[in-house]
């Protein structure tokens, strides 16, 4: 595939985790001027962390009033899963050069992931045209509605309530069902759910969801090598 046929891909591929984005970053938006972010917060906010589900419970932190420490240790532990996405895609990334590694790892996310290794099992050459269309469509479209986001809960004062509690749910349950092409992967997403779920009733915070995913990932392992 050539360089600009990688590049038309990955703009293609990036264009489902953009219709997503563009709910929840407004969403993420109107919710940081409702605790008490200013619009130039939230911009920044996004600009530099990037992370969806982390930034809104950063926003939700900020609102009950929790200190700078106790949220970049809450977040920092939310975004553990980055590292098993890392590792996952550490084998794709064999032959880009060292140089764009450190930036294309900033646009990991849970969508990018899940988009990115679908097309690499699929056939698609993992070559940094692709990766940088993917991403920076991704990050881009994130950005903008979340500004806009921003810009709209400022107009109206963040009275209104918008209801777009489900969109993030809603989007983890569509990239789970991109993956589930074959039973293993089925009976992992079926054990990996149970095992959060059960793990939220004894472990407090959010490390149920890590728990779960490494016992996950290391199922996934031992199944693909039977």
């Amino acid at each position: 595939m050539s360089h600009k046929n990688l590049y038309y891909k990955g703009f293609k591929s990036a264009l489902p985790i953009v219709l997503g984005y563009l709910p929840l970053g407004f969403a993420y938006g109107v919710l940081g001027i409702k605790s008490g972010l200013s619009i130039l917060d939230v911009i920044i906010f996004s600009l530099l962390c990037y992370a969806g589900s982390a930034q809104f419970i950063g926003v939700n932190l900020w609102s009950l009033g929790a200190d700078p420490i106790s949220m970049i240790i809450t977040i920092f532990i939310v975004n553990l899963r980055h590292l098993l996405y890392s590792t996952s895609l550490s084998q794709y990334f064999k032959n880009i050069s060292t140089v764009h590694i450190p930036i294309l790892s900033f646009f990991i996310t849970d969508e990018s992931y899940a988009v990115s290794i679908t097309d690499f099992n699929n056939g698609i050459k993992p070559e940094k045209n692709y990766l940088y269309q993917l991403f920076l469509t991704s990050y881009l479209s994130w950005v903008m509605s979340s500004a806009l986001g921003a810009l709209f809960g400022a107009k109206i004062g963040g009275k209104l309530d918008l209801g777009l509690d489900f969109a993030l749910p809603a989007m983890y349950i569509a990239l789970l069902f991109m993956q589930l092409n074959n039973s293993k992967k089925t009976i992992i997403a079926i054990i990996s759910g149970l095992l959060s779920l059960w793990f939220y009733f004894i472990i407090p915070g959010n490390l149920n969801i890590i728990i779960a995913a490494i016992i996950g990932s290391l199922l996934g392992v031992i199944l693909n090598e039977l």
